[in-house]
């Protein structure tokens, strides 16, 4: 996704302040994990699913964002006060919001996707049936655990397809198709979504949470979901992006859960992203898969023969105490030694002797490039971020010399490897391709406040999980005197 420039950053809001407004509009909430708990002002009584519970609209304690789940309500903290005004003088607040065109485009296609496909249990030839759950790596999850979770088979594109239900009233919004190829004694898939991956927010599993529910376990993967689910019974659901990010819009949905155990996938990238994740949905109620060779991801080791619910109970807590000893630091360090290349960080696909001086980029680290005006600095550090975001790497743009549509255009040049100047009937295919990318540009441009610069990057941070920032370039971002003085 690329951010798309507003007219200015939306102004922070603190959780006090938002406290201290609901107290003094006579709203009344309770605190919640990552949100406050309010009445919505949208719901109507005809429109809250029977028996639901009386808050349902749910305040980002971080950025003050909205959402009402018995609506699809959602909007700023600017959007909420206005509601909130409009209310006073008895002006009847609108619901959610009409879907964009795209938007509608997008489920159509959806639908009629869904509609097309058909239950795998459900196939005329049994042999089939079971060729194509193993070529998923399925044969062992049963049809039953296929039917509960609603999947189906899209014989055409040779992909299954995940659905992306309304919370509000179980119509499809969306779908996930899943696509594998086998390599050796491993299942590469390949996903496409609708809509595309930056609208794509599907909790998958969400349907089957009860409001009884206080414990649940995220997965990286639908499969993973569905295995874990079989082998233990708990409930489980899958993020729609897996590790590359956990978008703040869902986590309303999360809220009711006591504990919630994240076992993301089988590498060192998982488990980042787990212990990032767990900072946003608070630390205290989380629990961590380690991944490793003994714990690969859940339905790998159903395949294996592992007891799921074994590995679950080991979870490690996802806060610590200030003081610990090596006792609780060992399994880390083994981990660390048993994962070296990982731990090195992703690395550079275009550049394989930065591999040799860098080992890989890693998270918590500044790396500066120098070099006079107009040695290429920022076209290779285009590349090297593309290369970067191209595998799946978040990434957040600061540029201060050139302008957005000036970058990207490199960027897209070097993305699509041709010059597209010359092949301009491409260039729609390649612009959607390179949308679909985790890339967020900022909208400064010249000298700027380093408070707002900073306080920016937290904001892309948290909603958009960024860990990789590039500043192109200090002097133009702090200003030639500044930097000379501060030198």
């Amino acid at each position: 996704d690329v951010l798309p420039s507003p007219e200015g950053p939306a102004p922070s809001v603190s959780v006090t302040e938002i406290r201290q407004y609901l107290r003094a509009q006579g709203i009344p909430f309770h605190d919640g994990y990552s949100c406050l708990h309010t009445p919505s002002p949208f719901a109507r009584e005809r429109e809250a699913p029977q028996g639901a519970a009386p808050y349902t609209l749910f305040i980002d304690k971080t950025t003050g964002s909205f959402l009402c789940t018995a609506t699809l309500a959602e909007g700023t903290w600017q959007d909420f006060q206005a509601n909130v005004e409009l209310r006073h003088h008895g002006v009847p607040l609108p619901g959610s919001a009409e879907p964009e065109e795209d938007t509608k485009r997008a489920r159509e296609d959806a639908r009629c996707i869904w509609e097309r496909a058909m239950p795998l249990w459900e196939l005329l030839d049994e042999e089939e049936t079971q060729l194509t759950k193993a070529m998923f790596g399925i044969s062992l999850v049963a049809d039953a655990t296929l039917k509960r979770f609603g999947v189906r088979y899209l014989r055409t594109a040779k992909s299954l397809v995940f659905p992306w239900l309304s919370p509000r009233d179980g119509s499809v919004r969306g779908v996930k198709l899943v696509a594998a190829e086998r390599q050796e004694d491993a299942a590469l898939y390949v996903e496409q979504t609708l809509p595309r991956p930056g609208s794509y927010r599907n909790l998958f599993g969400l349907p089957l949470i009860s409001r009884r529910d206080t414990e649940v376990v995220l997965t990286g993967r639908e499969l993973d979901a569905m295995a874990l689910h079989q082998a233990t019974g708990v409930p489980c659901l899958s993020l729609p992006r897996g590790p590359t990010c956990l978008p703040p819009s869902l986590l309303p949905y999360l809220e009711q859960f006591k504990r919630i155990t994240l076992w993301l996938g089988d590498d060192l990238r998982a488990w980042e992203a787990a212990k990032l994740f767990a900072r946003k949905l608070n630390v205290k109620r989380c629990s961590l898969v380690r991944p490793g060779d003994q714990l690969p991801r859940p339905l790998e080791a159903l395949n294996q023969g592992l007891n799921l619910t074994k590995i679950l109970r080991s979870a490690l807590p996802a806060s610590h105490k200030s003081i610990v000893s090596f006792r609780q630091l060992r399994e880390e360090v083994f981990g660390e030694l048993v994962n070296a290349e990982q731990v090195a960080g992703v690395k550079w696909a275009r550049f394989p002797e930065l591999n040799k001086l860098l080992k890989g980029h890693r998270r918590g680290e500044l790396t500066i490039f120098t070099g006079p005006t107009g040695s290429g600095k920022t076209t290779f550090i285009s590349e090297y971020a593309l290369d970067l975001c191209m595998q799946g790497v978040c990434t957040l743009w600061g540029s201060f010399e050139i302008s957005n549509i000036r970058l990207a255009k490199i960027m897209l040049t070097q993305f699509a490897t041709q010059r597209l100047e010359d092949q301009l009937e491409q260039y729609d295919e390649w612009a959607d391709r390179f949308e679909d990318l985790p890339l967020y540009f900022m909208t400064f441009h010249g000298q700027q406040n380093i408070k707002t610069v900073v306080d920016t990057m937290q904001h892309a941070v948290y909603v958009y999980d960024i860990t990789h920032v590039v500043i192109d370039n200090l002097q133009f971002m702090m200003g030639h005197e500044q930097l000379s003085a501060d030198r």
